[in-house]
């Protein structure tokens, strides 16, 4: 096994798989000075100005000269003086390919009244506004497992109850763009299936009044669908106790339900990547993106998000877009982040975190290029605003933060019953009501952390095995875990921290 990776022929530098010395050689050139794994040499001279490519795609420009064998990170390497609005060729639907062969697929899913499938079967508590978030939590706190087991001792088949509390909902316009993502938030996680009963709880006061929700997303009360406010009940106390007793009424009709093979269709998988790392587009990314284009094959979907860490390769995906107006769509969405972050003394290249840079990624331009693999090869068929509902098959595309909580919570509004992440540094992250699979990008975490990682995709990078074969044991995995089986996060319980719904707008 070599001591680098080349990712294409016409690339400038190559990624190391271990820690090298100055002195060693990889390509008969000879390394200057220490090179982490994970991070690039050049494997050649790099005049100042020029352009640096990997994965034979642009990832930044060289701020100074940069000689053979030198590390290139970013004492060397930036965005250029335009940060990175160079052109790009967006040949709209040039890569568009026939649909592939339909294969079947089953997994054990919870077939609701109106069709649509669970992985989950769980009761949740929403809340309009940060004020009723206190009193959320203790009503799902009075049914959890750990510290009151009798509470669900009866109802073996309800997942939990979960309280889903969020920072905002009031000191905000009530018809600007900020309220319109937390209500297209609060109302996709209302309506969606992994949840088979719902509590809203508000304050009474707040600028998201329950009312308006409900009318907004077209939410109706019902005997699984209830609703009150806090001030309304008079006080505290009286609240939990009233939301207790909500809650306990809808648990026999969310524990009368029994698991039944359902086709991989009504699998929708939220991609996300977090803590990446230089190995994450080569191993975890592309693995994953081979599991996409095999549930695709089986009639599933799969959402693509985190604008901000699609910048610089979207022209990759406008190429698979099935419509020239998906492909508009997304330079549309990038356009406003541009200018998104241009108001707020921004730029796109601020996403790269510290824990990035150190694993060997150096601009969001690299960053990007790996992230888009976890698409697959798949057409792109549709583009979604943050939390729209996601009605089209396939591949598909939701504009959401970088930030991958913010960007998760958007995804599973949209519908997504399942979230697979891909993670080079160790992210700890769960989801709730949809479960999350851990892929980790090398083996070094692996090791380090397998109490928080379900798939240790670095056997890609140690040589063990291939991207297809791995992709399709994250397919396999995927089945697993939407048929039931725990991931690593459900084990430690997370979920009801991560739901973090877009804020944007002014605080008043």
């Amino acid at each position: 096994m070599t001591t680098c990776i080349r990712l294409h022929p016409a690339d400038d530098v190559v990624i190391a798989r271990a820690q090298l010395l100055g002195g060693s050689r990889v390509e008969q050139v000879s390394v200057r000075g220490l090179i982490p794994p994970g991070h690039k040499i050049a494997m050649r001279a790099i005049a100042q100005g020029e352009p640096v490519r990997r994965y034979n795609q642009i990832i930044g420009f060289a701020s100074r000269p940069i000689a053979a064998g030198e590390h290139v990170h970013t004492h060397n390497l930036d965005m250029g003086p335009d940060k990175g609005r160079f052109e790009r060729d967006y040949a709209f639907g040039a890569d568009v390919k026939p649909a592939p062969a339909r294969r079947q697929a089953s997994f054990m899913g919870i077939r609701r009244a109106d069709g649509r499938v669970a992985t989950r079967n769980y009761l949740a508590v929403l809340t309009s506004v940060n004020c009723s978030a206190t009193v959320a939590r203790a009503i799902a706190d009075h049914f959890s497992r750990h510290t009151n087991p009798q509470a669900l001792a009866a109802f073996a088949n309800v997942d939990g109850v979960i309280a889903l509390t969020h920072g905002s909902g009031c000191g905000m316009d009530q018809q600007g763009l900020g309220m319109q993502l937390l209500t297209r938030t609060l109302t996709g996680y209302a309506r969606h299936p992994n949840c088979a009963g719902v509590l809203l709880v508000g304050l009474g006061c707040e600028a998201n009044q329950i009312s308006r929700w409900l009318a907004t997303g077209q939410l109706v009360e019902g005997e699984n669908l209830r609703s009150f406010n806090i001030q309304e009940q008079g006080g505290t106390r009286r609240a939990i106790d009233q939301g207790v007793a909500l809650i306990e009424a809808m648990l026999p009709r969310a524990n009368a339900v029994q698991r039944e093979p359902c086709s991989a269709a009504h699998i929708t998988i939220g991609l996300q990547c977090g803590g990446s790392d230089g190995y994450s587009g080569i191993s975890a990314n592309p693995a994953l993106g081979a599991a996409v284009d095999l549930l695709v094959a089986h009639g599933g979907s799969a959402i693509l998000s985190e604008t901000p860490e699609v910048y610089g390769a979207e022209h990759l995906l406008t190429r698979r877009a099935v419509k020239p107006e998906v492909g508009r769509k997304l330079v549309e969405r990038i356009k406003w982040w541009e200018h998104y972050t241009a108001i707020h003394q921004g730029e796109m290249n601020n996403n790269p975190s510290p824990g990035n840079k150190a694993g060997g990624l150096t601009t969001i331009l690299e960053k990007s290029l790996g992230a888009v693999a976890k698409g697959g090869t798949s057409n792109l068929e549709a583009v979604y605003e943050y939390a729209e509902p996601v009605t089209q098959h396939g591949l598909v595309y939701m504009d959401t933060p970088g930030y991958d909580p913010v960007s998760a919570t958007g995804q599973v509004a949209g519908g997504a019953n399942l979230i697979c992440f891909t993670t080079g540094r160790g992210s700890a992250y769960g989801c709730a009501p949809s479960p999350s699979l851990k892929l980790a990008t090398n083996s070094a975490l692996w090791q380090r952390q397998q109490e928080d990682m379900d798939i240790n995709c670095g056997e890609i990078i140690d040589g063990q095995t291939t991207i297809a074969a791995m992709g399709q044991r994250i397919f396999e995995q995927v089945l697993a875990t939407a048929s039931g089986a725990q991931t690593k996060s459900e084990q430690h319980g997370y979920g009801q921290n991560e739901f973090v719904p877009w804020q944007v707008g002014a605080v008043m």
